[in-house]
């Protein structure tokens, strides 16, 4: 999907629109998004992690959700994320998992930091290996895990993602 600024400028717009009505409507905090496969908007998300007391309620989740309950599938190849605000590390995740083409967004990671959404210790723990990250991981059961992973390998109802 090539870009058109016209384009990306109103749908982007939209996705700001979002993230001012959200705030204003203590939804959550200030971030908007829309996914837009072949023109149309297929998915709208505000921030919602207060009001729903869902950690992963951030917009471009729910956008992201919405879009694929509309279509029918979980993978949004040919779509545009526009959100509000450079993704964070979740957010970008999850783009990644449903094969959006592209990302328009507005803010940056520095101007959310700025407003007291600072994600860079996100960044920090990616990037440190597991045993020194404040998260601690542990490592149990791990035979009993592959079993499983092997029956679905061997399952022929599986669908690859």
């Amino acid at each position: 999907m090539g870009s058109d600024t016209n384009t990306d400028h109103t749908f982007l717009r939209e996705a700001i629109a979002l993230a001012r009505a959200g705030a204003a409507a203590g939804a959550g905090g200030p971030f908007g998004a829309v996914v837009v496969h072949e023109g149309l908007i297929v998915g709208r998300g505000q921030n919602r992690v207060t009001s729903t007391n869902d950690p992963t309620a951030h917009a471009e989740v729910v956008a992201l959700r919405e879009a694929c309950a509309a279509l029918g599938r979980f993978h949004l190849t040919g779509a545009t994320l526009y959100t509000s605000c450079e993704p964070c590390p979740m957010c970008l995740a999850a783009a990644y998992w449903a094969h959006i083409e592209r990302i328009v967004f507005a803010c940056t990671h520095d101007d959310a930091a700025a407003i007291g959404f600072d994600d860079a210790f996100l960044y920090r723990e990616l990037a440190a290996p597991p045993t020194a990250r404040r998260l601690p991981l542990v490592p149990l059961l791990r035979e009993e895990g592959v079993a499983v992973f092997r029956e679905w390998s061997g399952n022929p109802r599986r669908i690859p993602y």
